[in-house]
């Protein structure tokens, strides 16, 4: 599937600039009777870029007709993680699905683009169908003036291009032990409020297994058609970085007055080089700039002072690896008045509650040969893993309910309150794999 992205990118840019996109779909997924005014999608149905949909090469999926009803009484299903894309341009999405099966039990859960979780473990009883929605950002990498014109582009690193983010299709992954899908529905949204996300491979959305960030793990705990996540963090970056390949340039294209600016970094802005900020001088300088710029347009700029490393004295206690830049960020969100999250504090609770031995669970700490093509072990204290990422983005959502910050009203009902002090076990956590696997370390330290 990433092989053949990029291969056909830039022939995809080509082909949307030609004319107007179809951005409404609705699908009938399996191989009976297909139901009024759906497009039937089979298991022949292969994506190809006149078509604009179909199944990823390797998805290998079957189709289960139960008879009834057209729309709900066949489904698509799999024994292996399978992935369906649509070409759409850049925008915010909602998407129903139809899951389940007339005469047996399904388990489907769904992750879009680089494995950005939007529905965790659905459940059906024998016999019954649910209906689930979730909202989702699709992008590209042209940054358009207000009357659609091309006027530059972000500078990509070389791996971006093979990335299920930057290419105006939007992927669904489905997975889980049993899941069965009987039809998908998108159409845009013009009123969501979008949650844009700038930071590092901290917040990224990590395109494959064992890593993770906590930035594809938000949008499972808000509400969907209210709210989306843009996420446009990249591993490696700094602020100046960030800003430089134009990344925040593609935001202020988007954004609308009422939509957030999440601002994480740090971790990379500490290193010597071209993009270093001295924290107190001009780190703070930058992020007043950017918080400046946000007002001007009527965004809302957030503050996260970064995450600590995994890094324990021997008294069990977290050691500081950020120098001042945490405390560089809290004193700017004090001073310009700005929501901090104050995720360093909250990951110090988090790591020292998990101990020295049980820490490493949440991080990618893998023996030699747990995943293909890994024959040394994987030991990396910066990164994590999916539980810690969801547990890292279980931090955020406490803070912002505990700030009462407006956003929190985009918090889900039925998630419940979460204490870092008290973390879910990781035995608790639940995660099926995406079928793609990498053992090579993300950009960043």
């Amino acid at each position: 599937m990433h092989k053949k992205r990029s291969l056909l990118l830039v022939c995809l840019l080509t082909m949307l600039l030609s004319g107007a996109q179809i951005t409404s779909y609705k699908f009938d997924f399996g191989s009976g009777k297909p139901a009024a005014g759906y497009i039937q999608i089979t298991p022949g149905t292969k994506f190809n870029y006149q078509t604009g949909y179909g199944f990823d090469p390797g998805s290998v999926v079957e189709s289960v007709d139960r008879g009834g009803d057209p729309l709900t009484g066949d489904f698509i299903t799999s024994q292996k993680p399978f992935y369906f894309s649509v070409k759409l341009p850049d925008g915010n999405y909602d998407v129903k699905l139809l899951l389940g099966d007339t005469k047996g039990i399904s388990a489907t859960t769904v992750r879009t683009e680089n494995r950005r979780l939007m529905l965790e473990n659905i459940r059906t009883a024998e016999g019954k169908i649910v209906t689930e929605t979730f909202t989702v950002h699709v992008k590209d990498s042209l940054i358009r003036d207000a009357n659609g014109n091309v006027v530059n582009k972000i500078r990509l690193k070389p791996r971006e291009i093979s990335y299920p983010h930057w290419d105006n299709l939007l992927t669904i992954e489905f997975n889980d032990s049993l899941p069965k899908v009987c039809a998908v529905e998108i159409r845009p949204n013009k009123t969501a409020t979008t949650l844009f996300l700038a930071g590092n491979s901290t917040v990224v959305d990590q395109d494959r297994e064992p890593w993770a960030a906590w930035g594809q793990m938000f949008p499972r705990f808000l509400i969907p058609s209210k709210v989306v996540v843009a996420n446009y963090a990249e591993s490696g970056e700094t602020l100046k970085a960030f800003k430089g390949e134009r990344r925040l340039d593609k935001i202020w294209s988007l954004a609308r007055p009422g939509d957030y600016l999440f601002i994480e970094f740090a971790h990379n802005d500490q290193k010597a080089g071209s993009t270093h900020l001295d924290p107190f001088t001009t780190y703070k300088e930058t992020l007043k700039e950017w918080i400046a710029e946000a007002r001007m347009r009527n965004i809302i700029p957030v503050l996260v002072t970064s995450m600590h490393r995994r890094n324990f004295d021997s008294a069990g206690h977290i050691i500081n690896t950020l120098s001042d830049y945490p405390e560089a960020m809290r004193q700017t969100a004090k001073e310009e008045n700005v929501a901090l999250i104050d995720l360093n504090a909250m990951s110090k609770t988090l790591y020292e509650a998990w101990g020295p031995s049980q820490s490493a669970r949440a991080f990618v700490h893998y023996p030699a040969n747990s995943f293909p093509n890994q024959p040394e072990e994987l030991k990396d204290n910066t990164h994590f893993n999916p539980y810690g990422a969801y547990e890292l983005a279980e931090c955020i959502v406490s803070s912002i309910r505990e700030q009462d910050i407006p956003l929190a009203k985009f918090i889900r009902k039925d998630i419940p309150l979460f204490d870092p002090a008290k973390p879910l076990p990781v035995e608790k956590f639940y995660w099926p794999r995406s079928a793609f696997v990498s053992s090579g370390k993300p950009d960043g330290n």
